[in-house]
C-alpha cells in the first residue's frame, strides 16, 4: 500500500507534543507526502493517520475519523499505553518501515452504543474501549439489570459495570479485574465495579449478541461514560443498548512487533 495522504492527530496545546508534530510535518514533507495537522479537516483523500499521544489520543482520532477508518499508526507520547505501540525513539525508524510497506495491519473491533429512555434513542456513541455505567461521587450503590439478547442475566448492586471490547480489555476493565481478551477475538466483556455482591463475576460474551443494561436506581448522579470522554447522565429506568458495529479500527504498525510484546512491556511480565 503507497501512502500519499498524511493526517496527524495530536494534543495541540501541548507546547512539546505541538513541536514534534510540527517537525513530523515537515519529515513528512521531505519524503513528498501531504499532511494535515488539523483532524477536523479529515477528508476522502486521507489514507493515513498518525497518532502522536497516548491512549486517549487515539481514543479521540477513532471517533474523529468516524465511518472513514483509514489506518491509523499510533506514537506513544504519553504515558502507561496498550494503543500505543510504537515508542518516540522508534518513531523515525517506524515511519520509515511503514511507508516501505513493512506493516502489519489489525482490525479491532468497536461497539455501538444507544441510550433509551420512554422507548426512544435520544443518544448514540461509538467506543472502541468501553462504554461504563457508574455512579456519581456522592451516590450511593446503584442497581443495574443486565439482558443478553433479550434474557435476563442478572441484577448488578455495585459501583457501575463496564462494558469492553477485546481492545478496551487493558483498559479499566483490566483495572477492575476484568479478563485481558485478545484484539483479534469477537467478544465483549461485562465487568461489575465492586459488586456488593461477590458471586458477580465478569462475563465474557460473543461479538453478536446485544447487551441491554437498564438503570434501576432512583438516584440522579449515575452516569454512561464511553471510552472515557464523552457521555451522559442517566435517568432511572433508561436503557444502554450495546452491541458490536459494523465499523471497525485499523491499526498498523511495523513488521516484528506483537500484541504480546506490549504486553509484556506494560504489565512487566517476564
Amino acid at each position: 500500500m503507497q501512502f500519499k495522504n498524511v493526517v496527524i492527530f495530536s494534543k495541540p496545546k501541548q507546547p512539546d507534543v505541538a513541536k514534534a508534530a510540527s517537525e513530523l510535518k515537515s519529515w513528512f514533507a521531505q519524503k513528498t507526502l501531504d499532511v494535515d495537522l488539523n483532524p477536523a479537516t479529515v477528508h476522502a483523500e486521507a489514507d493515513l493517520a498518525v497518532v502522536l499521544g497516548g491512549d486517549g489520543t487515539l481514543l479521540a482520532a477513532a471517533r474523529t475519523l468516524g465511518d472513514h477508518q483509514i489506518p491509523i499508526l499510533a506514537i506513544n507520547y504519553g504515558g502507561l499505553g496498550f494503543l500505543t505501540e510504537v515508542t518516540l525513539p522508534e518513531m523515525h525508524s517506524a515511519l520509515e518501515r511503514v511507508l516501505d510497506g513493512h506493516f502489519v495491519a489489525d482490525r479491532r473491533m468497536m461497539m455501538d452504543v444507544a441510550v433509551h429512555r420512554s422507548g426512544q434513542a435520544i443518544a448514540q456513541y461509538r467506543a472502541l474501549n468501553d462504554a461504563v455505567i457508574n455512579k456519581g461521587t456522592l451516590a450511593r450503590i446503584i442497581d443495574l439489570e443486565a439482558c443478553v439478547d433479550g434474557q435476563y442475566v442478572s441484577s448488578f448492586r455495585s459501583d457501575g459495570l463496564i462494558l469492553a471490547t477485546p481492545t478496551g480489555s487493558t483498559a479499566y476493565n483490566l483495572s477492575a479485574g476484568g479478563p485481558i481478551v485478545f484484539p483479534a477475538m469477537n467478544a465483549m466483556t461485562l465487568t461489575p465495579i465492586c459488586s456488593h455482591t461477590l458471586t458477580n463475576r465478569p462475563l465474557v460474551l460473543p461479538g453478536e449478541v446485544k447487551i441491554d443494561i437498564t438503570l434501576r436506581s432512583t438516584q440522579d448522579e449515575v452516569h454512561l461514560t464511553v471510552d472515557g470522554q464523552v457521555g451522559m447522565r442517566l435517568n432511572r429506568d433508561d436503557r444502554v443498548r450495546v452491541e458490536r458495529s459494523k465499523v471497525t479500527v485499523q491499526l498498523i504498525a511495523p513488521s516484528g512487533k506483537n500484541y504480546f510484546d506490549v504486553l509484556r512491556g506494560r504489565l512487566k511480565w517476564g
